[in-house]
């Protein structure tokens, strides 16, 4: 095991370590003890010498990301460690009522830095883990980490599949293998969530082939959809649609830009439930097609991708939120559901909220909130990594 080289902070850059923030910027950095390259174990230390936590090196802005804090000072990352990590968030999606449940078979086993592993995503999809490396520095150490999720879930565990290679900024995921099944193999793969059936595209999906993080506002969603006209835009494989659907709705419209989307939410809703005449399946940009219709709906879900990923773009973000939010809102009916979310996480609740009651005064239309929503039990947020919290939702009456 390679030996860790040590780091020093500068002066005043150590208080967000001390409160256990896993992260350690690049230009917080004094000096290093030797050379450092990506993937490298490190120590950090304080402008006094004093150790303050343990983690892995990369050539970026965020140059380390801390696995360990003192007094806890491991000296490598292996196979045991991550073994010891995985096995306690397993252990917490058991807690949840994830695992052993014959009505769901996907969660997320890994997220980030809410799980103490800063930069790993590892999803289940009925026995099939998908893994995402978000920083290079974890790239070396995917083989020790495919050896512990045997060890953790032994024969249950059916593939790995590695899809760093969609994560990683082209230059630091440079010299890096590219997507790849660490153990076993698969394509698209059958799950149950609360009991509803859905194909899961592990090597070409977005994410990691669904969206995990809205499995309980989906579930929601079932106390609302009974009698109504529902739009679902953003609906990539038609999650909520399928939801909508069980739960009664009078119809669901589907809507999407992409037609793979559209592929997605036709097979979902047949295995479901064959042919569903009261379904139907829209392709278009969302805006354009909330100015154009002259349909009128009971309840819209609104799940866009992220509208910003820096800081430098909130205000376009927030615009397009504000935008999006009040052409929904001039076509629900009076007494409807608008069901909005936003995961952009440099757009924070208050922010979120304060776009969407901006839109409700331009639309004219007076706003309840019934519901403040975020990620489920499986997505964790380190109380010392607000950045964590990116799912953002509210459930609003409008008359």
């Amino acid at each position: 095991m390679k030996k860790p080289v040590s780091i020093i902070l500068r002066s005043g850059k150590d208080e967000a370590v001390r409160r256990y923030h896993p992260w350690v910027f690049s230009g917080a950095i004094k000096k290093a003890g030797g050379p450092l390259a990506n993937g490298d174990p490190v120590e950090v230390f304080s402008n006094r010498d004093e150790y303050l936590g343990a983690g892995i090196y990369q050539d970026a802005a965020i140059a380390v990301r801390l696995l360990a804090f003192a007094p806890e000072r491991p000296g490598g990352f292996g196979q045991d460690f991550f073994a010891e990590k995985l096995g306690r968030a397993l252990e917490l999606r058991r807690v949840a009522g994830l695992t052993d449940n014959p009505q769901t078979n996907v969660y997320r086993l890994v997220h980030g830095e809410g799980d103490h592993l800063p930069g790993l995503i590892v999803d289940h999809y009925d026995g099939h883990l998908v893994v995402q490396a978000h920083a290079a520095g974890l790239l070396p150490y995917l083989d020790p980490i495919a050896t512990a999720l045997k060890e953790v879930y032994g024969g249950n565990l059916k593939s790995i599949y590695d899809r760093s290679a969609d994560t990683l900024p082209p230059g630091l995921a440079a010299g890096a293998p590219g997507n790849r099944f660490l153990a076993g193999g698969a394509d698209r793969v059958e799950v149950l969530e609360n009991g509803h059936r859905f194909l899961v595209d592990i090597q070409a999906g977005q994410k990691t082939g669904f969206f995990i993080d809205q499995r309980d506002n989906r579930q929601l969603l079932t106390r609302y959809a009974a009698g109504r006209r529902v739009l679902n835009t953003f609906c990539y494989s038609g999650g909520f649609s399928v939801y909508a659907l069980a739960a009664g709705a009078a119809s669901v419209d589907s809507l999407d830009s992409s037609a793979k989307a559209m592929e997605l939410v036709a097979r979902n809703t047949a295995l479901n439930f064959g042919e569903a005449p009261n379904h139907r399946a829209i392709t278009s940009d969302a805006i354009s097609y909330l100015r154009d219709t002259g349909e009128a709906y009971d309840l819209i879900i609104l799940d866009p991708p992220a509208f910003a990923k820096h800081t430098h773009v909130r205000h376009n973000a927030v615009q397009g939120y504000k935008r999006l939010n009040l052409e929904a809102l001039k076509k629900i009916q009076p007494g409807g559901i608008l069901f909005t979310f936003s995961c952009s996480q440099v757009v924070d609740p208050a922010l979120f909220r304060a776009t969407v009651t901006s839109a409700g005064i331009l639309a004219g239309r007076r706003l309840r909130l019934l519901h403040q929503l975020s990620q489920g039990p499986d997505h964790p947020v380190n109380m010392f990594h607000p950045e964590g919290h990116y799912l953002k939702g509210l459930v609003l009456q409008a008359d």
